[in-house]
């Protein structure tokens, strides 16, 4: 039996606080699939993009990205169309990592049709999430619309061939509106589905040399399974003390034997690399790290 769909109100506790960030925040927000995995939005999700013409080099690359991020706890977010966005989706899969599809249409409408199968697995492994009310088709401007819940889910956008103007472009865009970190594969300067990614690398996007490059960007290189990203003393001290369970700010500088700055700022590198978050309450909770 499948998963039943729900639907998320901005004023719900569990509404995905990045999504409060944007102009137009999608309220409410429908889902079918595994609601956790927006609780690691957005420092322990990444967003892969490109184009729907991919080339075989660009579906390999797509697929070693979305395999080492999965593998490495990151969740993999994209929008279900032919090209990149699937072999991201496929490959988070395959892995047996997370994935987001965020759709144009309504949540329980696949798009493309040839990508039910994809839909349905999705559905049930990982996370399906739309803005439209159910049974909605597509309709112009659909899709650039969903682009910014991509984009503000992730703390990551990294683009892989995309043309000058495409969905892909369009992505990156709200993610540096958004304050995020886009990145992109650098591709042949002759071919027209790498012109837009390269023109960001020229604009400043970080440019991926390596699947390393893409991974140093959460704080996590390549290894041997279960091998977690190296840490600095101050890191290792703050997270050694968080062992025992969440705990605020003073209780960590007591335990620690820092100061409060050091303490702050140890807090702060964890918390960019998805292994620390503060609950409401301000306690500092450890997370579970690949």
């Amino acid at each position: 039996m499948g998963r039943r769909m729900r639907e998320i109100r901005r004023s719900d506790s569990d509404y995905p606080q990045p999504l409060t960030q944007l102009d137009r925040p999608p309220d409410p927000l429908y889902v079918i699939g595994d609601e956790s995995i927006l609780d690691l939005a957005p420092n322990r999700l990444v967003a892969i993009v490109g184009t729907r013409d991919a080339s075989s080099y660009g579906v390999r690359i797509t697929a070693a990205l979305a395999e080492a991020f999965a593998k490495a706890g990151i969740g993999v977010v994209s929008g279900l169309a032919r090209g990149v966005d699937a072999a991201a989706h496929r490959a988070a899969l395959e892995a047996g990592g997370k994935t987001i599809a965020v759709m144009g249409t309504g949540v329980d409408i696949p798009y493309p049709v040839g990508h039910r199968g994809l839909h349905a697995e999705i559905a049930a492994r990982g996370l399906v999430v739309s803005e439209n009310e159910p049974g909605m088709p597509a309709i112009p401007g659909c899709f650039p619309r969903r682009n910014r819940i991509i984009a503000a889910l992730a703390r990551v956008t990294i683009v892989v061939e995309a043309p000058f103007k495409s969905g892909a472009i369009n992505t990156a865009t709200h993610a540096l509106d958004g304050g995020r970190v886009v990145a992109a594969v650098p591709g042949p300067i002759d071919s027209p589905r790498s012109a837009g990614s390269n023109l960001l690398i020229r604009d400043g996007a970080v440019m991926l040399n390596s699947i390393n490059d893409a991974l140093m960007l959460y704080g996590l290189t390549q290894g041997r399974k279960g091998e977690g990203p190296t840490l600095t003393n101050l890191e290792s001290t703050v997270w050694e003390v968080l062992e025992d369970g969440p705990a605020p700010v003073e209780v960590i500088v007591s335990r620690a034997g820092l100061t409060i700055r050091q303490t702050l700022e140890g807090i702060a590198r964890l918390e960019l690399n998805g292994m620390v978050r503060q609950h409401s309450n301000g306690e500092i909770e450890r997370l579970k790290i690949a």
